[in-house]
């Protein structure tokens, strides 16, 4: 029997993002046109029916529950703090932590920051008669925001990727200055196809944002960019292409049209700059979005073209909340000593300092609009289609006792980020597969019942988990014939492999048929076969086994609301 320790974690932070996902109705991914052994319609339907048929299946009786409705803050979710790494460490008493950007403040060519600090740190600085020194914390600069803002853990100093992010912690209400508006020199920018750059060249005469945002409103280019609420990038990208739809309302009705015309042609939202990248390397998207100092660092991407766009990225440093005076001034002795001629030729080493000369073509945007632009690409981005969603939940022996106490008390959280117009059921499967709650529209009704099919779980028997896939496949086929304009998810929550029921080549087929992302949250290293279901469609496998689980994947996917 697997560790009922690691288990009981797991699966607390399991129930919650699952739920999250739902709420946030992401589709994380498309099919993005990979090759496969297509099967119709009719042949797909008829190998859903028989493998459906050589399922135990049993249904429920459906049971109301109590439900609670008081709102769950997204700071509550934040890991403790010490789950981001101090990449620097002080060396003195006196001294200032900063949180970084982790182009800048991550291993190898993107430890730039990190070996200025240790220079700092050795150079028998003071302040007040005393030495000084910094911390350095590796973290992306939307998570570093979200705890600023939350008031979780707040540092005394914060470079993130643009001034973006900055002007967005200032529009909270949090008191924070700018010391320097530039450590060192980067860009973002679509990255293309040679091919398709030159295609678009001679058909628009030339390439930036608007004529890319044209290209793909006219289906002429598969493009993937990040997410704006966890990526510098992705709000870059967001706020310049609404700007390039109405430079002089970017939340009006003219940009908000250009909007819902370019998005509807978008087949990839990465969560991550690294799902982005995996995404490019299958050859399935023409252009994404990335930062000169990764593009020029990687050597997968020979043959694509650079184009810069959108404000610059050149790693602002600020002040954050009311600092003292004395580290005040150890926050303005690190940013001149970044400055020094020695450090910003490592930093053109590493790929920074290259693009100088570009300067954004769009106007400096007031602080008060980020917020609206990220909550209008929230509302638009997916056409406003509900999501119709099945969660399949392990409940075989390896769950008895604790772990399953803390996945029920878990669920009964998650239930609080589902949305009203998403509609939801829910299996669970052992040897067997019990129908707990057929799908249906998320009203208290439905919440309700929702709460009382998790109460009544009960762990024993073997992993079916394919067979928990082929249920609610039928589940959605059949919800889907009565209303066909939903977007429709499978999430598998799993604690283990599969040794009972239908394997993986089995239904392999019918997943490809149908093109339902199947998104899976396993545990352990015997997860193969849940990231080969996920990789099937473009959805995203997560392991479980980090304690800031449901942060990482709530905060990405909870936007899409």
């Amino acid at each position: 029997m697997r560790s009922k320790g690691k288990a009981f974690f797991v699966l607390a932070a399991i129930a919650v993002v699952v739920f999250i996902l739902v709420y946030a109705g992401i589709n994380l991914t498309s099919n993005l046109g990979k090759t496969k052994t297509e099967i119709s319609t009719e042949d797909a339907a008829k190998k859903l029916n028989k493998a459906y048929g050589n399922i135990t299946i049993s249904t429920a009786e459906p049971v109301k529950g109590q439900i609670d409705l008081d709102p769950v803050e997204v700071g509550d979710s934040l890991p403790d703090i010490s789950k981001y790494p101090i990449s620097v460490e002080n060396t003195t008493d006196s001294f200032v932590e900063i949180f970084s950007s982790p182009e800048k403040a991550g291993p190898g060519i993107d430890g730039w920051l990190n070996e200025v600090a240790e220079e700092f740190n050795k150079a028998n600085m003071v302040v007040n008669g005393k030495p000084i020194s910094v911390k350095i914390r590796n973290i992306a600069s939307g998570t570093a925001k979200d705890y600023i803002i939350s008031g979780k853990y707040v540092p005394d100093a914060f470079t993130p990727s643009n001034e973006l992010w900055g002007e967005m912690v200032k529009e909270s209400g949090v008191n924070i200055e700018l010391v320097s508006k530039r450590l060192t020199g980067n860009v973002t920018g679509v990255v293309t196809r040679k091919a398709k750059f030159d295609e678009l060249v001679n058909k628009y005469g030339s390439l930036n944002l608007k004529t890319l945002t044209d290209a793909i409103a006219a289906n002429e280019l598969a493009m993937g960019y990040t997410d704006p609420f966890a990526s510098s990038t992705g709000l870059n990208f967001l706020v310049t292409a609404l700007q390039t739809f109405d430079s002089s309302d970017m939340l009006g009705e003219k940009a908000v049209q250009g909007f819902e015309k370019f998005q509807a042609n978008v087949p990839f939202i990465a969560s991550t700059t690294i799902q982005m990248r995996e995404a490019a390397k299958s050859g399935a998207l023409d252009a994404f979005v990335l930062e000169y100092q990764t593009f020029v660092n990687a050597a997968d991407f020979k043959g694509y073209v650079f184009t810069p766009f959108g404000v610059r990225h050149d790693s602002p440093l600020y002040a954050v909340g009311n600092v003292i005076q004395e580290k005040a001034d150890i926050i303005k002795k690190f940013a001149e000593f970044v400055e020094q001629d020695k450090y910003q030729s490592l930093a053109e080493k590493k790929g920074f300092n290259a693009l100088n000369d570009y300067q954004p073509e769009m106007d400096t945007i007031e602080s008060s609009l980020l917020p609206s632009a990220q909550k209008l690409w929230k509302e638009k981005k997916d056409g406003n289609k509900p999501v119709t969603a099945v969660f399949v939940a392990d409940v075989s022996g390896s769950m008895d006792g604790e772990p399953l106490n803390r996945l029920k008390e878990s669920l009964l959280t998650g239930q609080k980020y589902l949305g009203r117009d998403n509609s939801i059921g829910f299996v669970s499967y052992s040897d067997s597969v019990t129908i707990n709650l057929p799908i249906g529209k998320y009203d208290t009704n439905q919440q309700s019942m929702f709460v009382g099919a998790i109460n009544s779980l009960q762990s024993g028997g073997g992993t079916a988990t394919f067979d928990g896939i082929v249920v609610a496949l039928k589940m959605l086929q059949d919800e889907m014939a009565l209303n066909p304009d939903v977007k429709p998810l499978i999430f598998v929550l799993s604690d283990g492999e599969t040794n009972k029921g239908h394997s993986l080549d089995d239904i392999r087929g019918l997943i490809e048929a149908y093109k339902i992302p199947v998104y899976t949250i396993g545990y352990n290293a015997d997860i193969k076969a849940l990231e080969s279901i996920s990789s099937i469609n473009e959805a995203a496998s997560i392991n479980a086994d980090t304690d800031d689980v449901v942060y990482k994947i709530g905060q990405l996917l909870n936007v899409q609301m």
